[in-house]
Order: structure tokens, then sequence, then C-alpha cells
């Protein structure tokens, strides 16, 4: 497969893109001043807008973008910030909102009880398409309880005109897996990759990139990814068979990516 990743500002490299030539988008955009990532700049509202609408036109009729993103709490209250996208999403710019997902850490994070609440251990996955998505392809790794009993099902019979003239009983054990729910629980990239430095302050989770891409996308697809930070979405799209497209403003991320994804050389922007 084929990959690149260029070094510059997504709001000056999407509009270089063609319309309609990206099957899929990953990624974990910057939210609420968290972080500066390298302190190169801030992300603002405005610079959102810019960016979800070049996301729209780039992405393929029937393509998915996996939007991962949480929220801050300032001042003793949540900032909604992903509650407001959302609605700009469907309301604004045209997406589907075709399902919230969310990804469970396996580890919570620093204690809030000192605030009177609970420890946070969720982010959520907004999965919007242009259209129809074109393409789903399930992971069924949930094990079944009822396994290996015997379930009833019902099948139409049809006359020798194709007309259905009744049903009848399809008797058939049930499978050792079954398809996932949409929470998904893991290990952070820390976890991961346990005492090894990440060199990137919000590296997303390996298997999180790789099954979303897996799930939303298909052998030989584009998958872009334009805050592709330490390389993750990249590496996963590589593994699956898919061509890839990052891109990242701080030359250090990039570099780190380069060196992730195997990749020699990086056009810069």
């Amino acid at each position: 497969m084929s990959g690149r990743c260029i070094i510059g500002d997504c709001m000056d490299v999407l509009p270089t893109l063609e319309s309609g030539s990206v099957q899929c988008c990953v990624t974990s955009p910057p939210y609420d001043s968290l972080r500066t990532y390298g302190g190169i700049k801030p992300f603002t509202w405005a610079d959102f807008e810019i960016v979800v609408r070049e996301l729209y036109r780039v992405l393929c009729d029937g393509g998915v973008l996996c939007w991962n993103v949480g929220d801050s709490v300032v001042d003793g209250s949540e900032t909604l910030t992903s509650a407001k996208q959302k609605i700009f999403f469907r309301e604004l710019c045209g997406f589907r909102i075709h399902d919230t997902m969310f990804y469970e850490k396996a580890n919570p994070g620093n204690p809030s009880d000192a605030q009177g609440r609970y420890n946070q251990c969720i982010e959520y996955i907004f999965i919007l398409s242009k259209g129809k998505p074109r393409t789903f392809n399930p992971i069924k790794d949930k094990p079944n309880a009822s396994f290996g009993e015997m379930r009833f099902g019902k099948k139409a019979r049809k006359d020798s005109h194709g007309v259905t003239d009744g049903y009848f009983s399809d008797r058939k054990p049930a499978a050792e897996f079954g398809m996932r729910s949409n929470c998904w629980r893991g290990k952070t990239s820390a976890q991961e990759s346990v005492c090894e430095s990440q060199g990137h302050p919000a590296t997303m989770p390996f298997w999180l990139a790789r099954d979303l891409i897996q799930s939303w996308s298909n052998p030989d697809d584009t998958v872009l990814d334009p805050f592709f930070g330490s390389g993750t979405t990249g590496k996963a799209a590589e593994l699956l068979g898919r061509k890839w497209l990052g891109i990242e403003l701080n030359p250090a991320y990039a570099r780190l990516a380069a060196d992730r994804t195997a990749q020699q050389g990086m056009v810069l922007v």
C-alpha cells in the first residue's frame, strides 16, 4: 500500500485535495485547548468549521468520518464542545449522524472525587456519513453466552413463481461470537506500550484506529487523518491494506509518524 504525510496546516492542505477522493477519515482532533501539541497554535471553533466543511467535500458519497472527541471541565461544568460539534455536523454541514459510539478507556483518568464526580473514562466517537455509508464490515468478537445452543429462525417459503406462500423454521446452533455493541472498551496507547515513550501527548490507541478503519472502509480505499499526530491512523491503514494520507502541522510529530509508518519521505507544504 502507499501513504504519505504532508507537513502543513490541514486548513491549507485540505483545499488542495480532490473532491470525493477519500473513502474514510479517522481522526482525533484537538479540543478545548487541553493541550498545545508542541506549542504550534490553538485549534479554534472557526478552524473547526473550515476543517469539517473541507472534510465533507473530500469524502466520496457514502464516505465515513470517524471523529473521536471528548469534553473538558471548566469552572465545574463540562464544556459541551462535543454536543456543539455534533449539531454543526448535521445542521450546518450536511453530515448524517450515523452513530454515536463510546470509547471506554480500560483505565480511567485522574481521580475526580475531589471535584464531586466519578473518574472519567469515556470519549465519544461520532460516526458521520456523507449520505448512506457505502460499506460496513462489522467486527464479530463478542462471546455469545448461548454458543452452541439450537436457535430457531424463520425463512420465507416461495412457490415456483417466487411468491411467498408461508414460512418454515430454520433451526441452527448459535454462533460462538456475535457483533460488538457501539461501546468499545480497550487499552489506552500508554497501556498498549507500557514503559515506552509515546513522543506525543495524545496518541490514539492503535487498536481503536485499526478497528474503526476495518469497520468503515475496504481494502485499497484511501483513509485520511487531518490531525495525523504520531501516525497511528496511517500505521493501522497500512496493516489493513488501505492507502492513507496524513496531515500534520508539527514537523517533530510528522517525523515521529514517518518512523512509525516506515515512511521515507514527507511533503512540505
